[in-house]
């Protein structure tokens, strides 16, 4: 476990605390000393309010949401309530007389129960405002209680009796006992009958020494249960599981006993926890695991194995000794307080720590222990005991690295076993760590520190053993960094992402975006290849970048989620493009599509739902591996890849029209082509066609189009594809499927840029013929102006048409032919629009006089 804060105030000192955890969040913990106040800090140890009494705070308690705390003080007839989402106080006028003893909020509904010195009672509905006072309820002071889940309170007071009144505050039973009564539970008792009565088993610790069970199906025969004198006085005991009691003595003693009807009292398990004292103890229900506190530490069972002790926790600094545990509704945090008057908070789910490798996995399966696991490759998982509980953990090739603070332990992984090699200190807290082959590299506090694991057993030159980033002359901040085989990467607040080679021992900067004002990546994660993804807070709107050091390109990632906590990148060979961003509830799947006829993008493919408190550890052919509290891995199949699993027989033709969708989405056109022989028909392989040709795929384009009899096609596709010219190629993909500018740039790009022309002209697209004639082929101009002149005089635009005629004289001999037309054209056109004086132009009398 791990200390969270701790709470310590000079009005508390020398005194035990009253302190109340929020229910249901956990957020908010409600303390109280001897100084006539309740304190209410947020789960990370900040004060968030303070509520000043009139008098010592006598009991408090939160309702069932958490939404209200209310508290009863020394002095005063008012309930001071204290309301969560508003963080205000207001004051409820009880109207007792008498002096307030006991409060408590029902489990299920939104009734509080007020109990006094004097064993008067107030029931308030805060949903209706509407108050129940019960007087004589008991002769003397009340001074615990319990409400069943069908609100039903049970009431034990200072006259020994035990009341169990209905919501209206109507007694129901009661019954007598031979002590002070004390901890009233409801519970329900196992019997021989197979319908269960639900809670109708009030149990009752009566004169610190027995357990008193009072079946109100069954009120005369209670049950008192009776233990040996050597475990001391009840301090406390907790329902749980199928009808078994843990009970705290005095004396240290741990016990469990079962209540069902043939073993009732039989002690199960019985264990001498503390030496000298057990003050407390606590159940999670939610971690499945009891606590108990005593001398100066604290002891942690599971409940399914008893026997085995999962955890010790030691406060050696509390000499005055220890005093109540609480947890948690969701066992997240555990809370104990001291008899010198401090408080404690501890995590008591175990951090989700892991990291990757390529498809090798280190993550932590216990406080002081990492399993090593290689699912994909077959390997078996190796548990490796650690030295510290850690904050941080690396795993590469053949190393991994765990630590705390600013200290790293390296352990080698070899056939034989695992290997400890060595510890490292660095120059402040380590916030994450990469290893590779040979190098660690380190970030702590905005700088890393690159260096050897095995150096000293390496013939390695010196100055090669380690280097720290950055220079000295560089005024910057490391965010994040990565590292591959040959690289390390990372990026500063400065907006740069600086790539040092190792093999060279250089730095090549590589500025991302010269106006960015910090990057904020959280997980510059790297693959095989040179590609690496980094988030970058845009004013209020997070945005993510695909970075290719190679060519030095960036390009920006669509619908980027705004909490993303990570990326990971597919490790299936075959499938290098499809990387994930996640946060806490959703994974969100991009494909990388380098080689497109519209240039290199990135597509969002889907969503698939994360599990509560999965973190993503690995991607492998579509199957998630996640890391959750428990110190386990599950698998997470992304909803993008369903076309990957089973046989597709069964499903109807719109479920298969959906998987194909998939398919295409992620480049799978393998699995695109069996989705289309399903489907068998003509859509699909359209549809799988246009997407071969947008990615450029034109050998199966050619065999897509010859399944549908596309002749056409098929030709025009036999005669592209030996062209290596990628945007040549691209040109004529993209004129096939009617893009004809985007096929006009790529041609212009191209080694070929006249295509751009004749497609213009193939397509009478003669405007745009005309321009790029000016560009390209000048002496093209005539004869595009000819055949423009043409179309124009067609649809009897003669005035334009005149004017193509007329530039479409060359002057040339050679030409003839074409000029001879071209003056006929201009004949015509002046004969239409009346002109009929017209002299010829200088170009055409030079002609006629040849």
């Amino acid at each position: 476990m791990k200390r969270v804060f701790t709470l310590s105030d000079k009005a508390w000192h020398g005194s035990c605390l009253q302190y109340k955890w929020q229910k249901t969040l956990g957020n908010y913990i409600a303390v109280a000393g001897p100084d006539n106040s309740v304190k209410i800090f947020d789960r990370h140890g900040q004060r968030r309010n303070e509520l000043n009494l009139p008098g010592r705070c006598l009991a408090m308690d939160w309702d069932k949401d958490g939404d209200t705390l209310a508290v009863i003080a020394d002095k005063s007839s008012s309930i001071y309530l204290w309301d969560a989402n508003v963080n205000k106080t207001s004051q409820l006028d009880s109207g007792m007389r008498d002096q307030m003893s006991f409060i408590l909020w029902s489990k299920t509904a939104s009734l509080l129960a007020v109990g006094t010195a004097k064993g008067n009672l107030l029931i308030y509905n805060q949903q209706t405002s509407r108050k129940i006072p019960v007087l004589g309820k008991h002769t003397k002071r009340i001074t615990c209680g319990c409400w069943s889940s069908h609100n039903l309170l049970a009431l034990g007071s200072e006259d020994r009796n035990v009341t169990v009144s209905n919501h209206e505050g109507d007694t129901i039973r009661q019954t007598q006992v031979r002590a002070d009564p004390a901890d009233v539970q409801f519970s329900v008792m196992k019997t021989d009958e197979r319908a269960s009565p639900g809670e109708s088993t009030v149990s009752v610790v009566v004169g610190r020494k027995t357990l008193f069970l009072f079946n109100l199906n069954d009120p005369d025969n209670p049950i008192e249960l009776a233990f040996q004198q050597r475990y001391g006085t009840i301090i406390a005991y907790r329902w749980y599981g199928d009808g078994y009691i843990m009970i705290g003595f005095s004396q240290g003693y741990f016990v469990v006993i079962s209540t069902h009807i043939r073993e009732i009292g039989q002690e199960l398990f019985q264990a001498h926890n503390h030496k000298d004292s057990l003050t407390s103890i606590a159940i999670s229900q939610s971690l499945n695991k009891a606590a108990s506190c005593g001398d100066s530490c604290i002891k942690i069972h599971d409940l399914t194995e008893l026997k085995e002790m999962y955890a010790i926790v030691n406060l050696d600094d509390e000499t005055k000794g220890l005093d109540q545990l609480s947890w948690t509704d969701d066992g997240q945090l555990l809370a104990i307080s001291s008899q010198r008057g401090t408080l404690h908070v501890f995590l008591t789910k175990l951090p989700i720590l892991g990291d990757t490798c390529g498809t090798r996995i280190a993550y932590l399966t216990s406080l002081l222990e990492v399993t090593v696991a290689n699912q994909v490759e077959g390997e078996s998982p190796v548990p490796m005991e650690v030295e510290v509980e850690p904050n941080f953990i690396a795993v590469g090739p053949d190393h991994v690295a765990v630590g705390m603070n600013n200290r790293a332990w390296f352990y080698a992984l070899g056939d034989s076993g695992v290997e400890k090699l060595k510890d490292t200190e660095y120059l402040g807290t380590v916030a994450s760590m990469c290893l590779n082959s040979d190098y660690a590299a380190a970030l702590f506090e905005g700088k890393v520190q690159l260096h050897m694991i095995e150096g000293e057993e390496q013939e390695v030159q010196e100055d090669r053993q380690t280097r720290l980033f950055p220079g000295r002359d560089d005024k910057c901040r490391i965010l994040a960094h990565a590292l591959t085989a040959d690289f390390l990467f990372y990026g500063t607040d400065t907006g740069v992402i600086q790539c040092f080679y190792i093999e060279d021992w250089q730095t090549y900067t590589r500025s991302i975006q010269s106006t960015a004002t910090r990057w904020a990546s959280r997980d510059l994660h790297s693959c095989d290849h040179p590609t690496h993804t980094i988030q970058r807070p845009t004013h209020t709107r997070l945005t993510g970048f695909l970075y290719c050091p190679v060519n030095d390109s960036v390009y920006e990632i669509p619908n980027f989620a705004p909490n993303v906590k990570g990326v990971l990148w597919e490790n299936w060979a075959m499938d290098k493009g499809v990387f994930v961003a996640y946060d806490d509830d959703k994974v969100y799947t991009y494909v990388f599509h380098k080689d497109t006829i519209q240039g290199s993008k990135i597509i969002l493919a889907g969503g698939t739902k994360l599990p509560f408190s999965h973190k993503p550890l690995l991607l492998y052919n579509g199957e998630l591996t996640c890391q959750t509290q428990s110190g386990k891995t599950s698998s997470v199949v992304l909803s993008t890849h369903a076309f990957l699993e089973g046989s597709w027989k069964d499903h109807p033709p719109a479920e298969l029209a959906r998987l194909l969708t998939q398919a295409l989405m992620l480049k799978r056109l393998p699995e695109a082509w069996d989705l289309c022989k399903a489907l068998n028909n003509a859509d699909s392989w359209a549809e799988l066609g246009r997407a071969c040709m947008h990615h450029m795929e034109v050998e199966l384009a050619i065999r897509v189009y010859r399944m549908v009899r596309n002749v056409g096609m098929v030709m025009s596709l036999e005669d592209i594809k030996g062209i290596e010219d990628q945007n040549l190629l691209a040109g004529h993909l993209a004129m096939f499927t009617n893009d004809f500018n985007q096929a006009q740039d790529l041609y212009l790009a191209s080694t070929c840029p006249i295509a751009a022309l004749e497609m213009r002209r193939d397509l009478q697209h003669w405007d745009s013929a005309l321009q790029l004639a000016k560009r390209l082929a000048p002496t093209q101009i005539p004869f595009i102006s000819k055949e423009y002149a043409v179309q124009l005089e067609f649809v009897g635009d003669y005035v334009n048409a005149l004017a193509h005629y007329e530039k479409g004289i060359t002057g040339d001999n050679k030409s003839l032919e074409h000029d001879e037309a071209c003056l006929a054209g201009v004949a015509r056109m002046s004969i239409r629009m009346g002109d009929i004086r017209r002299e010829p132009t200088r170009r055409s009398n030079t002609l006629a006089g040849s």
